[in-house]
């Protein structure tokens, strides 16, 4: 079924993975300040900076890409998947900096054991897309990145099941209705993310499934 060898330009793939790479930071970064959060040792600034720096990377990762795309006359990929999936990644790690900044802007000095879960989520869905997107540049890699991508759909539904606990919990048992306000906005953005990789897998998914 896979094999045929794709056109090389490997500084598509090459940014791709790059880009990945920086979607990881941001996103152990995301986990780091919400444990900070609970110990009250004054961090999360410091683990939000850390994503913004990786934000900031990603996003001058994207603009090359897109300046390759424009000066490169045969592309490894159809031009419009090359433009879709650098633009989902960059989606997913601005959500994880919009994450962040909503829980440094919030004043958000306890988390939850769902938020936390919520973020490991992510991570592992992170970790994926980076190891999907580490395959794509041989469509030897196809059944490899097939599963892949099923196990970042299991991940995000994975992530539906603790948000909706989670939401159950919090209208059940928080007193304080700014808290949950808050928190309920912190779930669903955290959940976000993880769509996010699967709009991410499904990209991939396509790119394999056409060039198969």
């Amino acid at each position: 079924m896979f094999g045929r060898l794709l056109p090389q330009e490997g500084k598509f793939f090459d940014l791709f993975n790059a880009h990945a790479d920086q979607i990881m930071l941001g996103a152990q970064a995301l986990v780091a300040l919400l444990a900070s959060l609970n110990k009250a040792d004054g961090e999360a600034a410091k683990h939000f900076e850390l994503i913004d720096a990786a934000e900031n990377r990603a996003d001058r990762i994207t603009h090359e890409t897109m300046a390759l795309l424009h000066k490169t006359f045969i592309t490894p990929l159809d031009r419009d998947e090359i433009h879709k999936l650098i633009n989902c990644l960059d989606d997913i790690l601005d959500l994880v900096k919009n994450a962040g900044q909503v829980l440094t802007l919030y004043d958000i000095r306890r988390t939850t054991p769902e938020a936390t879960h919520l973020a490991e989520i992510i991570v592992s869905s992170c970790d994926r897309v980076r190891y999907a997107v580490s395959l794509l540049p041989s469509m030897d890699n196809g059944t490899a990145i097939l599963k892949t991508c099923e196990e970042i759909d299991r991940l995000e539904s994975d992530a539906d099941r603790v948000m909706r606990g989670a939401m159950s919990r919090l209208f059940r048992d928080e007193p304080d209705v700014r808290q949950l306000i808050k928190l309920k906005a912190i779930y669903e953005l955290l959940e976000t993310v993880t769509d996010r990789c699967e709009d991410a897998a499904n990209i991939i998914e396509g790119i394999v499934l056409e060039n198969s």
